[in-house]
């Protein structure tokens, strides 16, 4: 095991927020009350602020700015499609509507179409009653921060202004940001599609009842891969097990892998920035190393550094290291990842959930050219996925999660817990890390849900899971007192 199960910390009193507005959008449940629920008036609201800044940021060059949609399957999906959309040709903002989309592919389009913005109706991994608005610039990569400000602050004001009867934008449709997507990734020097045609793969894909049931085929199909099962890849957004691609919400395809003695098994996320392989023996290949294995390819081509976020594996520094080039961390998040990759000039990086970034396609995370260098790299090996699994260093995560009350002062116990452990390296970018010689831990506030995560890893499985329940104990004591 790759991936230890996750452990839930429950404290006495748990505290459920359904709608939780940040830099990167704003997410929640449908339903409810406005101001706790993901409602049609804060939909609106959040739209209008973006919408906003898309104006201002356009008025500077004298230009009628577009905006690209897309969303992922869930069964709210159409209800807030029609929201954004009216929001946004009530601003006097020409809406590019791709309808059923991966989060890459709208990502894309808006460099495609020279759009000035994107929004991205999809609650990722979170179920299905949640939704959310992922915000993009022009560059089709999630506003920073201080955009996400700005845009908070837009969304709180009450005067803004809707375009009078002659300045009201345009929708059209876009029914080929799919093709042009996949077309992208096959130019791609370093995938080798007639190589992964010649391997004959035998491939399973869980798509967990979203957009990702049309487009992982559509790729598969592209790069020559014709043996395909395809397990929940209807997209009507009821997903058939928890969207998040963790080990114990793949039993059902870790079996039929076996089952149909196919080569490997692919699973993604509800918007497809999220890629998780299985052996061919039903073993996950783990989630962390999905990055580990495809910037190994890249780095055997082309020489460069890589970047991870602080609970990632220390995998991707060993085997960036062993091909002489250097290693980078950043604080979580796709942003983060994105602007230190900028920085440091990196040909390969992302986050250990899955994603992948690769600079050569677009800066975004990517299952689908997750999906084409990934196949490329095995077929190249011509090893079986597990044979192929073996080449790389074994670390072993315990991921762990402790559900916060309300009067919990979050940051002060995380400073208690860089007190206790000041005689070790610490690093506070993003919560606190601690390194030991041969272990590190991570704690940090989730931007998405009210929880402290707690990520440790070592070389030993039971080392990692000990240290991440100390890490715990430590955490409720500071909190008590």
């Amino acid at each position: 095991m790759l991936w230890l199960p996750a452990t839930y910390i429950c404290l006495p009193t748990i505290f459920s927020v359904t709608l939780i507005k940040s830099i990167s959008g704003i997410r929640g449940t449908i339903g409810g009350k406005q101001g706790e629920g993901f409602t049609p008036p804060d939909i609106v609201r959040f739209t209008t602020g973006y919408a906003a800044w898309v104006l201002k940021k356009s008025n500077r060059l004298n230009s009628r700015p577009a905006v690209v949609i897309g969303r992922d399957a869930r069964p709210s999906g159409p209800l807030v499609h029609r929201l954004v959309s009216a929001v946004l040709i009530s601003m006097g903002i020409d809406v590019i509507d791709l309808g059923m989309a991966t989060t890459p592919t709208v990502e894309m389009a808006v460099v495609h179409h020279k759009a000035r913005g994107g929004i991205i109706l999809t609650a990722s991994h979170n179920p299905r009653q949640w939704n959310a608005l992922k915000l993009l610039n022009e560059k089709g990569e999630f506003v920073s921060a201080a955009s996400g400000i700005e845009i908070l602050e837009l969304s709180n004001r009450s005067d803004s202004a809707y375009a009078t009867i002659n300045d009201l934008g345009n929708l059209s449709e876009d029914k080929d940001a799919l093709a042009h997507h996949i077309e992208a990734i096959l130019n791609l020097p370093l995938v080798k599609k007639e190589a992964v045609r010649n391997a004959g793969f035998k491939v399973v894909v869980d798509a967990v009842n979203s957009v990702g049931g049309i487009a992982v085929p559509a790729l598969l199909k592209a790069l020559g891969v014709n043996q395909m099962i395809l397990l929940n890849c209807e997209p009507n957004g009821n997903f058939a097990h928890n969207p998040e691609p963790l080990p114990e919400h793949l039993t059902g395809i870790a079996d039929e892998v076996k089952k149909q003695k196919a080569h490997l098994g692919i699973v993604v996320d509800p918007d497809v920035d999220r890629l998780a392989l299985i052996c061919e023996d039903g073993e996950m290949f783990g989630e962390e190393y999905t990055l580990v294995a495809v910037a190994d390819y890249i780095l055997r081509s082309q020489k460069g550094d890589t970047v991870s976020n602080l609970s990632s594996t220390r995998a991707l520094r060993d085997v960036t290291e062993s091909h002489g080039c250097h290693y980078y961390y950043s604080a979580v998040g796709e942003v983060n990842v994105v602007e230190k990759m900028k920085e440091v000039k990196a040909v390969i990086g992302g986050e250990g959930n899955g994603g992948i970034i690769y600079p050569a396609l677009h800066y975004g995370r990517d299952a689908l050219a997750g999906i084409a260098l990934f196949l490329s790299a095995l077929a190249e090996s011509a090893q079986s996925t597990s044979l192929f699994r073996s080449r790389f260093p074994d670390y072993y995560i315990s991921k762990n999660k402790i559900e916060l009350r309300p009067e919990i002062n979050v940051d002060e116990a995380l400073e208690k817990i860089r007190e206790r452990y000041k005689h070790y390296p610490v690093i506070t970018i993003d919560g606190v890390k601690i390194e030991f010689e041969s272990e590190w831990v991570h704690l940090r506030k989730s931007n998405t849900e009210p929880i402290i995560r707690i990520y440790a890893e070592s070389s030993n499985a039971a080392t990692a899971d000990n240290l991440a329940q100390k890490i715990i104990l430590d955490i409720k004591e500071v909190i008590k007192t």
